[in-house]
């Protein structure tokens, strides 16, 4: 019996030991510090995996990274969620700089088994407009955006015309009205009719409840179906 009991215990510690590894805290390599959590081994070892970057809101801005755990992907997978791949989740103090996220991309290109074709970016409200942003910017570098509760600044509209977009927003929003999704829609639109744009309507869906997007396969699912085309 105590031998079982001993067995137990050595197993305890080990699971918790190995779940503990499976989110590393990134400091002082990047402007701004991140979570990460590398893809599962056997898959790692195969071939090079896609990366999901996600930026939070402005509630989960600080110097605390562990706040950055408490929605979203990382917080999904917490809970049961199975997503492919790196998972990436940096911390601002408050807004998103485009060229600070691709600076985090580089450096787990650099240092991961990433694939540089299949870089995602998604976020919620404050990450929501960060995410827009930062496809914006580096339309070559996004393979696919989903931005949920967010909104977009029109003069990214042509950028963002050349990568797939998936806008999500609740009708009940009342911290971001559905408008400002509508309103960045309609801009890529103009600039490109034929845009791969769309918006995903909530109906009664709050600032708060359209997290539960990222409890399921299907934001997921929609950006692995594209890949950017680089040149070797």
């Amino acid at each position: 019996m105590h031998k079982i009991y001993l067995c137990l215990c050595v197993f305890f510690l080990f699971f918790t030991k190995l779940n503990a590894q499976e989110i590393q805290a990134i400091k002082g390599e990047t402007a701004y510090p991140f979570l990460l959590k590398d893809a599962d081994r056997d898959t790692a070892d195969s071939e090079k995996q896609p990366v999901f970057v996600f930026l939070h809101g402005r509630s989960l801005s600080g110097t605390n990274l562990d706040r950055v755990k408490r929605y979203g992907v990382l917080y999904a997978i917490n809970k049961g969620q199975e997503v492919p791949g790196i998972i990436v989740a940096p911390q601002s103090r408050g807004g998103w700089d485009p060229d600070k996220v691709i600076e985090i991309v580089d450096y787990v290109i650099a240092h991961y088994h990433a694939d540089p074709d299949r870089i995602y970016v998604c976020g919620m409200s404050m990450g929501g407009y960060g995410t827009m942003d930062v496809a914006g910017k580096y339309p070559e570098r996004i393979a696919a955006a989903v931005a949920i509760c967010g909104g977009g600044s029109s003069q990214y509209a042509s950028n963002l015309s050349q990568v797939p977009i998936w806008l999500h927003h609740g009708t009940a929003d009342r911290a971001v009205p559905i408008s400002e999704s509508k309103k960045i829609m309609n801009a890529i639109k103009k600039a490109d009719p034929d845009a791969d744009v769309s918006l995903n309507v909530i109906k009664g869906g709050t600032h708060g409840s359209v997290e539960r997007l990222f409890h399921d396969d299907a934001i997921y699912d929609w950006m692995l179906k594209f890949k950017k085309k680089h040149k070797s």
